[in-house]
């Protein structure tokens, strides 16, 4: 079952928070593209598109789209003042070169060590990896937004992942409805919690083992 818009929007939320000034961002499909509505409108952050695009904007308003200007997800989007255009070669070499400083990607599983798999479910065809890999690598900091369970109730973060990996030990934070995890010292510790839930909550939904911050922020409804 997919989740609300409003509680997508909470965990966008969230995710903003990770996002500075002068930022260059990568986002993948789904709820990570809600991300730049919860920025302030004068904060200086250049969003990164593996198709070629460094400083995308907001969606255009309908009617106003142009069918050169897209997403790597093939969605319509503008692009900001001072924003610029390459080729595919040029996009993928800034990931390769560690010039993205963050990306939020959505995930099918994450381990307790880190570990994503996020692009395939075996036996569904699909166009084929895009950037996750280059992104999981070599971004300076990994976000995953995704739902904590998959449609049929079972965890996503997992002890070990069962699904083809896109990369291993990449994961910085998690970000789901339910909770936030982080990544400290190898271990995958539980930060912060999404009102109404409790650690109860989280601990009957989560395969993998973790440990919980002394200090838990409490995000409110």
């Amino acid at each position: 079952m997919g989740m609300g818009i409003d509680i997508r929007n909470r965990m966008a939320k969230r995710a903003a928070e990770e996002i500075q000034e002068g930022m260059i961002v990568n986002l993948g499909i789904g709820i990570p593209s809600l991300v730049p509505n919860h920025l302030a409108n004068d904060m200086l952050v250049l969003f990164h598109a593996e198709n070629g695009i460094v400083g995308m904007g907001a969606s255009p308003s309908k009617g106003m789209e142009d069918e050169n200007l897209c997403n790597a997800g093939g969605f319509p989007v503008t692009l900001i003042k001072g924003g610029s255009y390459c080729d595919s070669s040029i996009a993928f070499a800034m990931i390769r070169r560690g010039r993205v400083d963050l990306t939020i990607l959505g995930s099918l599983q994450v381990s307790q060590k880190g570990d994503l798999a996020n692009w395939i479910v075996p036996g569904k065809k699909v166009p084929g990896m895009g950037g996750a890999m280059e992104l999981a690598q070599k971004t300076k900091k990994v976000i995953v937004l995704m739902n904590h369970c998959d449609k049929n109730g079972k965890p996503k973060i997992v002890q070990k992942c069962t699904l083809p990996l896109t990369s291993g030990t990449c994961v910085d934070m998690i970000i789901t409805e339910i909770a936030v995890f982080q990544f400290f010292e190898k271990k995958l510790w539980l930060t912060e919690i999404f009102e109404p839930f409790d650690v109860k909550d989280v601990r009957n939904k989560t395969e993998a083992e973790f440990e919980i911050m002394t200090k838990l922020r409490k995000i409110p409804y």
